[in-house]
């Protein structure tokens, strides 16, 4: 084969379209990678980024919760102490009143005691009188004595 002027011609033409080429096509789509390279870098920085912080995020949110929970368990002992402590109370105070009112009741009692008392006194100061009148009214013989005393103790 021959070279011939169509080979030179295809070479020629060949060479000018890698030299334009090179010249006005080959920067744009270079400088389009590099681009592409740099936004490509700059988005797996970020989403590095935004995987560190969503770790942060989630610790952080562990860290929160575990508080949160530490204080819930916190507030529930420290509201059953108190429950526990009212209940107390409320023991302390009802066994108090009930000592009271015990007290007042055994106290009426007593004083009922004093007053039922008080008037059977009475009553059988009355009937002692009653019957020693009934004596000294009749001056009679020891059987009538023992007839007017069984009469008083049937009265009594």
């Amino acid at each position: 084969m021959g070279i011939n002027a169509t080979l030179i011609g295809q070479f020629i033409t060949f060479a000018i379209l890698v030299w334009f080429t090179m010249k006005y096509v080959w920067p744009p789509i270079t400088q389009a990678m590099h681009d592409r390279e740099k936004k490509i870098a700059a988005g797996l920085e970020a989403a590095e980024r935004s995987k560190r912080e969503l770790e942060m995020a989630e610790r952080k949110a562990m860290s929160i919760i575990r508080d949160a929970k530490q204080q819930a368990t916190h507030i529930i002992d420290e509201a059953s102490r108190h429950s526990v402590l009212l209940v107390e109370e409320a023991k302390q105070q009802a066994k108090e009143e009930g000592a009271r009112m015990i007290e007042l009741a055994q106290h009426e009692i007593s004083r009922e005691v004093t007053q039922a008392k008080e008037v059977l006194k009475t009553q059988l100061a009355t009937l002692v009188v009653a019957g020693a009148e009934k004596v000294i009214q009749r001056h009679l013989d020891a059987s009538a004595h023992m007839a007017l005393l069984d009469e008083l103790v049937a009265e009594i």
